[in-house]
């Protein structure tokens, strides 16, 4: 394998490890220490943080900066923040609000912009080696999916009760996944990523200064948008937007939930959430290795069709699904065809810009995507989804989200099949 490649499949590792530490779990430990009525706030600002700060990101690595070396000063900043988190929890069992809350943004808002440039930093190291990117990127990506669920498993077994470290699956209070022990896994892998980060080859030959005030401000980028079919597509990758985030933050706390239901206390499911949802990784993994097939196959409006289809039934069998056989088939079920719903339209999303635009803007553009996706879409859709599932579940006095969980789904199960059709009748194939 080329060096290059091997290069960058560890960093891909390590940029979802950090963010698979505590992405899927800390929804249950906002709910013990008496922040889950604001879990809307920790995910929304992760859209808030990427509505500017990915595009000026790129701005910078397209301009000024050489893009792993940004990458690099991006998580080191991210790494402290996240280890100010893990003392913040380990001196309060209640931390300050407020101050949770802004050590939170603080690092949010310098790992979104991450995101986009390790995926355009990694096309750029590609293409100058002359590698197939439509090929080699989804495999790079591929391993920042194992990193994400190495590190989900970690935190769904790691326990530390009585000043003894151990990995169980039983019912224990103790386990990362619950405690802000979580935090501190990501903060030490997000600085061992800027010091790795420190060591990758320059990927861009030459730094090209900007020729206009438009361009120094990286609105050249923004022409992008007069295409029709780019201003759809990024529309449509905005309204999926809306539904990347809500499990991340729901499906913990929905299994969890059944922890508070005396038939369902003890089942596997309802203890060991964050490694459940880890087959959603894993089902992520083993498509984006179809991708280089199905992208020269079929196009980019079969695959962004297919994944909103397959957002509506990622909600609709946790509308279904429960804790127990044979209810807990449909949660697999679930997880399984997350891995359609993310890459069919994250992962090939990234390589129709890399396709579609100028090499002169293509980490900005990859900024843009972000931005409408990670920014506009989660800052917009998860206080929206939110209000769904408070409207039908409310947290109880032990930190269980209990209520009507069946119709809550079902409505976004509704919304992801409405934008399918919609999408269906308006976007239009670019012609051979």
């Amino acid at each position: 394998m080329n060096k290059i490649k091997i290069q960058y499949i560890i960093a891909s590792f390590l940029q979802y490890a950090v963010w698979g530490a505590y992405l899927t779990s800390m929804g249950n430990y906002f709910g013990r220490v008496g922040m889950g009525d604001n879990i809307s706030f920790f995910y929304a600002s992760q859209g808030i943080a990427a509505i500017f700060m990915p595009y000026f990101i790129g701005l910078i690595a397209d301009r000024y900066v050489q893009p792993q070396r940004l990458l690099g000063f991006c998580h080191a900043i991210n790494g402290l923040a996240m280890l100010a988190l893990y003392f913040i929890g380990s001196q309060y069992a209640q931390p300050n609000k407020l101050l949770f809350m802004s050590v939170y943004a603080i690092g949010i808002t310098f790992y979104m912009p991450t995101l986009a440039l390790i995926s355009s930093t990694a096309f750029l190291s590609l293409s100058q080696k002359g590698i197939d990117t439509v090929k080699s990127f989804p495999i790079i990506r591929t391993f920042g999916t194992v990193g994400f669920i190495a590190m989900m498993w970690f935190v769904n077994c790691a326990t530390i009760d009585d000043g003894t470290f151990f990995f169980t699956l039983q019912n224990n209070a103790h386990k990362f996944q619950y405690t802000h022990y979580q935090f501190g896994v990501s903060g030490i892998l997000s600085l061992l990523l800027f010091i790795y980060c420190m060591f990758l080859p320059n990927c861009r030959k030459e730094v090209l200064p900007a020729k206009t005030l438009k361009e120094a401000l990286g609105l050249d980028a923004l022409h992008i948008l007069k295409n029709r079919r780019m201003a759809l597509f990024l529309f449509f990758s905005f309204t999926l937007g809306m539904l990347l985030q809500v499990t991340n933050g729901y499906a913990g706390p929905f299994l969890t939930s059944f922890k508070g239901v005396a038939e369902y206390a003890n089942t596997f499911a309802a203890n060991n959430a964050t490694l459940l949802t880890s087959l959603s990784q894993m089902s992520e993994a083993i498509c984006i290795l179809f991708i280089p097939y199905l992208y020269k196959r079929f196009g980019i409006k079969t695959i962004m069709t297919v994944a909103m289809l397959a957002w509506a039934g990622r909600f609709g069998f946790f509308a279904l699904g429960g804790p127990a056989f044979p209810a807990v088939i449909l949660i697999i079920l679930s997880s399984l065809v997350y891995g359609i719903a993310f890459d069919f339209f994250d992962v090939v999303g990234s390589i129709f810009i890399d396709k579609e635009c100028d090499m002169s803007v293509r980490s900005s553009a990859q900024g843009l995507f972000i931005l409408v996706v990670n920014g506009l879409g989660c800052s917009i859709g998860f206080p929206f989804a939110s209000m769904v599932i408070s409207h039908y579940c409310q947290w109880n006095e032990d930190g269980y989200l209990i209520g009507n969980w069946t119709s809550a789904w079902a409505v976004l199960s509704a919304f992801a099949l409405v934008v399918a059709i919609i999408f269906m009748v308006t976007f239009k194939e670019k012609k051979a």
